[in-house]
């Protein structure tokens, strides 16, 4: 999805001419257009962009499409993107390869406007309702935040990013302080209550290019873009006063709730090549076990 809102197809083709007339058949319909001429600067674009449909020339001088279409396919972040392919000509033998390689359609050059815009539209309306059904599948339903599904595959694309970019990425584990004692004194709907409230004040503290999902029961796991291990340190701790600010009560009686925070950044490992998703969240969880054997209700750097 581009910026715009509307449903975004990279073009990937070596001709200008292709190009023109892709833009001038499209032009009527309510998608963002994005062009590269060659593969490599597709496969940058397609990194960057997450399009929702890829138009691809079979045919490029420097990498030919099949060859770029299964680069993309064996990528998890780009796995999931339609792909069509454009060709001149397309015998039954192609045909088959092309969709063994993960193709879901295909369309003869010169191009028929109708037939190409038919073919699009079908591969968009496709893809919106796989990301709508992802989508659902991935949010929490008593928060209405992302689950531990989302977490780790957004992770891993974060993690991506930081490599392409040279750009930290830093990760905030939380657990709810005596959370079971919590549940067995005052009972399970109390304790729901508790872990909105608290998931709350998270999103409403956060940017909105943070991510912060729930991770377990009373556990939640924050990713942050382009933040380093000082600034992720900074938040958790703002995060922590948030949450002891919070008001709960039991009929007259107020109930405390705090929580504990670890932060891990990818400045912390000396090798960037050893920065995974998997890394990352075990550091933070590290960093969150001290935070608990130190006393609970503060926050613990990865470095502290």
């Amino acid at each position: 999805m581009s910026d715009t809102g509307l449903q975004c197809v990279l073009v990937i083709d070596g001709s200008p001419d292709i190009h023109y007339i892709v833009g001038a058949q499209l032009k009527s319909e309510r998608v963002s257009l994005l062009h590269a001429h060659g593969a490599e600067e597709g496969a940058a674009l397609a990194a960057e962009h997450l399009p929702d449909l890829i138009l691809l020339d079979l045919d490029m001088p420097d990498t030919d499409g099949m060859t770029l279409c299964a680069q993309l396919k064996a990528d998890r972040t780009l796995a999931d993107i339609p792909v069509i392919f454009l060709t001149g000509n397309m015998d039954v033998a192609t045909k088959v390869k092309a969709f063994d390689m993960g193709a879901v359609d295909y369309v003869t050059k010169p191009f028929d406007a109708i037939e190409l815009k038919a073919r699009v539209r079908a591969a968009l309306r496709t893809k919106r309702y796989h990301d709508l059904l992802t989508s659902k599948a991935q949010i929490d339903a008593l928060t209405g935040l992302w689950n531990r599904g989302y977490l780790s595959d957004r992770l891993s694309s974060e993690v991506s990013v930081m490599a392409r970019e040279a750009s930290p990425v830093s990760v905030i584990m939380v657990d709810i302080d005596h959370f079971k004692s919590i549940n067995d004194t005052h009972g399970h709907s109390f304790g729901d209550m508790v872990i909105q409230q608290v998931g709350e004040s998270f999103v409403r503290s956060c940017r909105e290019s943070d991510v912060v999902c729930r991770y377990g029961d009373d556990e939640f796991a924050l990713i942050l873009r382009n933040t380093s291990g000082a600034s992720a340190l900074a938040l958790a701790e703002r995060l922590c006063t948030d949450v002891a600010a919070l008001e709960f009560s039991r009929g007259r009686q107020p109930v405390p709730v705090t929580a504990s925070f670890g932060v891990a950044t990818s400045d912390q490992f000396d090798d960037l090549a050893e920065v995974t998703a998997e890394t990352l969240l075990g550091a933070a969880d590290k960093a969150l076990y001290s935070a608990k054997s130190q006393g609970r209700n503060r926050a613990r750097g990865g470095q502290d």
